[in-house]
């Protein structure tokens, strides 16, 4: 797949005021997000969601930066309707496709495959048939094969292996081949694959569900090393996609390599809670996350620690973001503890804590 240099008059095509954007996904951590950065003076903008705000002249978070979305016009629609999601996309020039399930419960699983393959499929299929001039899709490192050692960067180009792979990476990455299908029949497509996603959405879920786990005192941690990004700089990679004249490309978008361990304390500290002091060895993770499984089976509230999640916090997994770095060569990360801190006071903010 050629990586297609950025071009001014592209450029100019993707900024003009009569095209019109609409973003999947539209209420959640990424959809916001975009949502929140996109210039509605420059184009009109759609936000697609299953449950769009019931107050539109409400802003679509806490961050005492955003604005309203009065000017955003709401379409109520799942990415499951095919004929709904045609509908929507009549006119449409550009997608950010940011709509998508992240759970790694098992039994979440066709749930996850159905929203995360079929809905792409769905969306792809819509942008062809209403002749969309590109998508951007959100997928995830999830999606990315494995480096053969803990010394080498995972990276763009590594070939996938979904032996132990999660669901919920098995459906990212099969969500990707629906694109690359859409890009062979015609349709101008770029991906990007976020590392793990801090920002202040829905504590209850997601990676959001970290902080929640650490306000709680939560006292586990482990010193497996993971890629994180703020929401904000995965929103600005995407829109900076978007307008650039790059299609047929993947980006891991990762602002830093980290471990838990660190995080964690970053996050206690941003509530002024106990850091996390109870070291976990992959016995004991074997251990803990069972009892939390019969835990959330007893009380009907599913722990973010199962099989696959406890296994991910031990592995060390760091992510080459230099890719992108070469296309966006003015492109800069947030520094994680920037990141951590106004998570932690947006989150207060927003819960009354």
């Amino acid at each position: 797949m050629a990586l297609i240099c950025a071009n001014f008059s592209r450029i100019v095509e993707q900024l003009n005021p009569k095209n019109t954007i609409l973003v999947t996904g539209a209420t959640g951590l990424v959809g916001s997000q975009i949502i929140q950065m996109l210039d509605p003076t420059a184009c009109k903008i759609i936000g697609l969601a299953r449950n769009p705000p019931e107050y539109p002249g409400e802003s679509l978070s806490n961050h005492p930066n955003d604005r309203p979305n009065d000017k955003i016009d709401w379409i109520q629609c799942d990415i499951l309707d095919v004929v709904a999601l045609e509908k929507a996309l009549k006119g449409v020039t550009h997608v950010y496709h940011a709509a998508g399930l992240v759970s790694f419960d098992p039994k979440m699983k066709d749930q996850v495959m159905k929203i995360n393959v079929e809905g792409t499929a769905n969306v792809v299929n819509a942008c062809i048939k209403n002749g969309v001039q590109k998508l951007l899709h959100v997928s995830s490192v999830a999606a990315i094969g494995e480096a053969k050692s803990a010394k080498n960067l995972i990276h763009e180009k590594l070939e996938w292996n979904d032996h132990g792979a999660s669901d919920y990476g098995k459906s990212k990455y099969l969500g990707e081949i629906e694109v690359w299908r859409g890009l062979c029949e015609g349709l101008d497509a770029v991906v990007i694959n976020p590392s793990i996603i801090i920002g202040a959405g829905d504590w209850n879920i997601g990676s959001t569900a970290m902080f929640k786990s650490v306000y709680d005192e939560f006292p586990w941690y482990t010193e497996g090393v993971h890629g994180f990004v703020d929401v904000e700089d995965v929103a600005k990679a995407a829109i900076d996609l978007m307008n650039s004249g790059v299609v047929g490309e993947r980006f891991i978008i990762n602002g830093a390599n980290i471990s838990y361990k660190f995080l964690f304390d970053l996050i206690a500290d941003g509530f002024s809670k106990p850091r996390p002091g109870k070291k976990v060895t992959p016995l004991l993770a074997e251990f803990v996350w069972r009892i939390k499984y019969l835990k959330g089976k007893l009380t009907g509230k599913p722990s973010i620690l199962n099989k696959n999640t406890a296994r991910t916090a031990l592995s060390i997994c760091e992510y080459d973001n230099s890719k992108l770095k070469k296309v966006l060569p003015e492109f800069s990360f947030m520094p994680i503890k920037e990141t951590v801190e106004r998570t932690c006071n947006l989150l207060k903010e927003k819960y009354e804590l």
